[in-house]
């Protein structure tokens, strides 16, 4: 993991399977007094080879290429705002491999359930490797994905 941003030691580290973004903020030797914190899902599952920026309050960060993950460059599924471009998707889409729940709320179709669906899905599986992964999220039918594929990337 490459773990950048508020945090005592940048840098990358080897993390076991299975590890969460907590844990690499740890093996960065913790958050610096002025990290937000609040914006990052400490809880996520951290893909291997991702980024990992902890935020400052305010800070909007986008994904890096090849950042992976979700919530990889935005703070561990954080994000700080902005919408869904903030989450780093591409042409304006958002990313659905680093988009928090709130962002995908701001989805059509797209509330707070169906939002942890997405979440959740991704904690299980991994990473979307595609935008028609999405199709295997429950309650995801024709209709609500042919609304969110022009809007959303890997």
């Amino acid at each position: 993991m490459h773990v950048v941003g508020q945090v005592k030691k940048p840098g990358v580290f080897r993390l076991a399977v299975g590890a969460r973004v907590a844990d690499a903020v740890a093996k960065a030797g913790g958050a610096l007094k002025g990290a937000d914190l609040a914006s990052v899902n400490l809880a996520r599952v951290l893909a291997d080879g991702e980024q990992v920026r902890i935020p400052k309050p305010g800070e909007v960060v986008a994904s890096a290429p090849g950042a992976g993950g979700p919530g990889a460059g935005s703070a561990g599924g954080g994000g700080s705002g902005g919408g869904p471009a903030a989450a780093g998707g591409v042409g304006g889409r958002l990313d659905l491999n680093s988009a928090t729940a709130a962002q995908l709320e701001e989805l059509p179709g797209v509330g707070p359930v169906l939002a942890q669906r997405i979440v959740d899905w991704r904690t299980e599986h991994g990473r979307f490797a595609s935008v028609d992964e999405l199709g295997e999220v429950s309650g995801i039918g024709e209709k609500i994905f042919a609304e969110l594929q022009p809007k959303v990337s890997v």
